[in-house]
């Protein structure tokens, strides 16, 4: 009879270390990188997915080869890649990088994108398939561009 809660104990800390595991970016590749980016920002607070998706992407432009930038990232929380993506912004801020001589703050800046990215989820008719449902279908056409 000990020996059920003892294996039911051992389960659960298992299980719960495996969940905790999912806000990490899994940097083994690229695609992986991608999609577990695009996992933890689907878990994230509303207020912080625009602040973390732009830190991945800051760091992404800072680190030209790939296997440098899965290093840095590889292992990292939301909050690791935003702090990292804040010191990346204070360097290149500092040494005149052309891009965020119109950004007073780190702060400044993601509020600004933040507001980009709602005008834009505003906006109807941006997309093609947007217009296609506008009587509740999607429609395709299966014809070969022209070229």
């Amino acid at each position: 009879m000990k020996r059920n809660p003892l294996l039911f104990l051992a389960i659960l800390c298992l299980a719960l270390t495996a969940c905790g595991k999912g806000q990490q970016v899994n940097g083994h590749t690229t695609k992986t990188a991608y999609r577990s980016v695009k996992m933890i920002k689907e878990k994230l607070p509303l207020d912080n997915k625009v602040e973390f998706e732009v830190s991945f992407w800051t760091i992404r432009d800072s680190k030209k080869s790939d296997d440098e930038f899965l290093d840095t990232v590889d292992g990292k929380d939301p909050w690791e890649i935003i702090d990292m993506a804040k010191e990346v912004y204070q360097q290149r801020k500092a040494s005149g990088f052309k891009g965020y001589e119109k950004y007073n703050s780190w702060e400044q800046m993601i509020a600004q994108f933040g507001k980009e990215r709602i005008d834009q989820e505003k906006k109807p008719g941006s997309t093609k398939r947007e217009e296609n449902k506008k009587n509740g279908t999607i429609l395709y056409d299966m014809r070969a561009p022209d070229k």
